[in-house]
């Protein structure tokens, strides 16, 4: 039985490098967001609207502890996951936690390069974004710090860097 949980910021690639793992490993993937708008039949934006951000993190949590009772899965959570309510304790509990630690301005380009639409981020300049992303890093880190494993991200450009990521945690996974 194997449990992954992948922990970070937005934009540290927990899904990208997530979904690779769970191929190779052939396990189960689920990126925790897309499990609450499919549950809930609602995009993440929608949720905050309409439930403001301390609901959506009550429906996170729950959601967290359904995936985190499968087996055989990884899991990437969303970047404020680990920061509410005793999640990090239980993540720890639960499965192999693997923080994708990655400098202010690595996020800031996958952010930039990203498709999706984040509320937490929207309408922000590159300045803004820079600036917001350092100062949520100060109140997130000492929770992703708690991950039993670190994999120091850099800017993701190729397939190729996204394997070596997933070997970085594949001998991790096999030193535990």
């Amino acid at each position: 039985m194997q449990r992954i949980v992948l922990i970070g910021y937005m934009g540290a690639g927990k899904t990208t490098i997530g979904r690779v793992l769970a191929r190779k490993l052939e396990l189960e993937f689920f990126d925790l967001d897309w499990y609450i708008e499919a549950r809930y039949r609602m995009k993440i934006p929608q949720i905050f609207s309409e439930r403001g951000e301390s609901g959506f993190r009550e429906l996170e949590r729950l959601m967290l502890h359904e995936v985190c009772e499968m087996e055989d899965v990884v899991i990437a959570c969303g970047g404020g996951t680990p920061c509410f309510f005793d999640n990090m304790d239980y993540i720890n509990a639960q499965s192999e936690s693997f923080y994708l630690k990655a400098e202010p301005e690595v996020l800031k380009a996958h952010l930039l390069m990203g498709k999706s639409q984040r509320p937490l981020i929207q309408g922000k300049s590159p300045d803004e974004l820079t600036a917001y992303i350092k100062e949520s890093l100060q109140v997130r880190s000492p929770f992703y710090e708690q991950a039993k494993h670190v994999v120091p991200i850099e800017v993701i450009h190729t397939k190729a860097q996204i394997n070596h990521y997933v070997e970085e945690i594949e001998k991790s996974i096999n030193k535990s």
